[in-house]
């Protein structure tokens, strides 16, 4: 028997990215499958939403009071009546043979989890390109959310994630936290024995945040977790994950040794770095714009990731703090 497949989708307000999510899903080549869309306590009616899609797409909708992706993810799946849940964002877009494509990876692919990557459209914004960029460049991190090629044990992240539904049910789901759970699943699967891989033919246009200042918050955000990701999962830490924080210090070191020593050695690391990412993006993304762009986003993503990686690591380790006490906002706390 074919994959079966149930398309899990956590909500919370996003009314048009929603729309334009579905809308996708109509014109696809395999039209085997269902939508839940979970609305996680929006202050805003998506009902009205849902309906324009009843009858074209086997869709389902429900809502509950916040608790936040992971556990409203949860709700979705314990609904599901598929062998397969797949996970996305409400605010990205897929080609049309998205589904027909996760079904024959599935079939030749032996795994327990997947995920894929996530690019921008070429409807995007020029802003959405450049954050696009920085959040998918080799620069920034490495690559890994963009190639399998990247990474040798490939972390599957919410917003193109793909599990057995038994699997996902063995291991209890999605965690408590709000931020950071998506990694938290895909290493929990690994200390329980299950595997995951990379589909290199499933990605889908992310929209991400559409300014600098929300990007900026959402990616300290990120940063917060993965000290507390690090103390839940001590097997998988690496050095790597503290690069922007060296990145953030050792600008901050440059301008010491600028106007103290006079000497701009260090600075001129930097210097080269930023050539090189706007050369690199103007590459990607054949526009000046977007390339400037990008080189902004990039120190923006460096900088907000670093220091929230170092204020969590600090509260963590040096302070003792449990994480519940240091980031109530990273946790559904009954």
């Amino acid at each position: 028997m074919r994959p079966t497949i149930s398309i899990v989708v956590a909500i919370f307000n996003r009314k048009d990215e929603l729309f334009e999510l579905l809308n996708s899903l109509t014109f696809q080549t395999d039209k085997e499958f269902e939508v839940i869309i979970v609305d996680d306590g929006s202050f805003i009616d998506l009902k009205p939403t849902i309906h324009n899609f009843e009858g074209i797409l086997d869709i389902k909708y429900f809502r509950k009071d916040n608790s936040g992706p992971g556990l409203t993810r949860n709700y979705g799946a314990k609904r599901a009546q598929n062998d397969w849940l797949l996970f996305v964002d409400s605010d990205v877009i897929v080609e049309k043979d998205y589904i027909e494509n996760i079904k024959k990876d599935i079939e030749t692919i032996p795994c327990d989890a997947f995920g894929g990557a996530d690019k921008a459209h070429k409807g995007f914004n020029l802003m959405q390109k450049a954050i696009s960029y920085s959040m998918t460049s080799v620069f920034t991190t490495g690559g890994i959310r963009g190639s399998k090629k990247a990474v040798s044990r490939f972390q599957p992240r919410s917003f193109n994630m793909g599990v057995k539904k038994e699997v996902f049910e063995k291991v209890g789901g999605f965690s408590e936290m709000r931020i950071g759970e998506d990694p938290d699943l895909s290493m929990t699967l690994w200390e329980n024995g299950f595997t995951t891989a990379f589909f290199d033919d499933i990605a889908v246009y992310h929209k991400r945040r559409v300014d600098l200042g929300k990007f900026s918050k959402q990616v300290y955000q990120f940063g917060c977790a993965r000290p507390i990701l690090n103390q839940r999962h001590p097997n998988y830490v690496k050095i790597s994950f503290a690069f922007p924080t060296l990145f953030m210090l050792g600008y901050i070191l440059g301008f010491i040794e600028y106007f103290i020593l006079g000497r701009g050695i260090i600075l001129a690391f930097y210097g080269l770095y930023t050539f090189l990412v706007l050369f690199h993006a103007l590459i990607v993304t054949k526009n000046i714009s977007i390339a400037g762009m990008a080189v902004i986003s990039t120190y923006i993503q460096m900088f907000s990731y670093g220091y929230g990686f170092l204020k969590s690591w600090v509260l963590l380790n040096v302070f003792r703090m449990k994480p519940e006490e240091a980031f109530p906002r990273h946790f559904h706390l009954k």
